[in-house]
């Protein structure tokens, strides 16, 4: 019997990349969005999900399993991207990406694991983020959301772990995606003292996701982790440096690091 998979976010980038991949392997493959009826011509299923609403939340699930009676596999894909100096971001663009990166893969997470529990199997997958793993400048909030789900994944796992239920992270470096259209800008202003710097890091950024890997690499990743008996905790999956800059982040002195960055940076 295929494998059913839900995976949110799942109608563009990453995770339609994923959703086709998958879905060409045999599984049964539903996908989330705010908006599914953009998606008509989707290999998989696209449902109405939000991620900061908890009862759209519990009824996609519901859907799923009231169709196949089981729910084998949970990816949270769904997050949102966002740059600016952290002293000039809205505080409700902070809270709305904390929502979208971190509260709504809890909350998903809390709606599928009674499920779980029943079948005594399951298995769910945190997409996080290499910026997760670091502060990096202009991009402290997205860091600290995807840092932060990172952490709550390698907790959630212990308690989890008597429920035949097994949870990992996969985090990506940059891939070739929408996912700069779709980040939250914070304006550069003329008379901002951080004009000068977040004005040149806010192109590079771009320009890193438009020559990122192609997201097939993170399909791969997620059927290889599906496939495993026993999921590592934490995934990487992007260029080696991108990879490299974790291990980096651990065997040097943090201000060697923190001059890495800088000088990467242009700071």
């Amino acid at each position: 019997m295929s494998k059913v998979i839900l995976i949110t976010g799942g109608s563009s980038g990453i995770g339609k990349s994923m959703g086709e991949f998958l879905t060409e392997k045999g599984f049964k493959v539903y996908g989330t969005s705010r908006n599914p009826e953009r998606y008509g011509n989707s290999v998989f299923p696209i449902m109405a999900l939000d991620v900061k609403n908890v009862k759209s939340i519990n009824e996609a699930v519901n859907k799923v399993i009231a169709t196949e009676g089981r729910l084998d596999v949970v990816i949270n894909n769904a997050g949102v991207g966002i740059t600016g100096p952290i002293e000039e971001i809205p505080e409700e663009q902070i809270q709305h990406n904390f929502d979208t990166n971190f509260f709504g893969p809890i909350n998903v997470i809390k709606a599928v694991l009674p499920q779980m529990r029943k079948q005594n199997d399951g298995l769910i997958i945190n997409i996080t983020s290499i910026a997760g793993y670091m502060g990096l400048p202009y991009r402290g909030i997205y860091s600290a959301s995807k840092g932060a789900l990172e952490l709550i994944t390698e907790a959630f796992r212990m308690e989890i772990k008597d429920f035949n239920v097994k949870m990992t992270n996969i985090a990506p470096g940059d891939f070739a995606t929408n996912i700069a259209a779709g980040r939250f800008h914070s304006p550069v202003k003329e008379n901002s003292p951080y004009a000068k710097p977040y004005g040149s890091i806010l192109k590079d950024i771009d320009e890193h996701v438009d020559g990122g890997s192609d997201p097939i690499e993170m399909a791969k990743m997620v059927f290889k982790v599906i496939n495993a008996k026993k999921p590592k905790i934490h995934y990487k999956v992007g260029a080696f440096m991108q990879k490299f800059s974790i291990v980096l982040k651990f065997i040097l002195p943090d201000k060697v690091y923190e001059k890495m960055l800088l000088n990467h940076y242009n700071l």
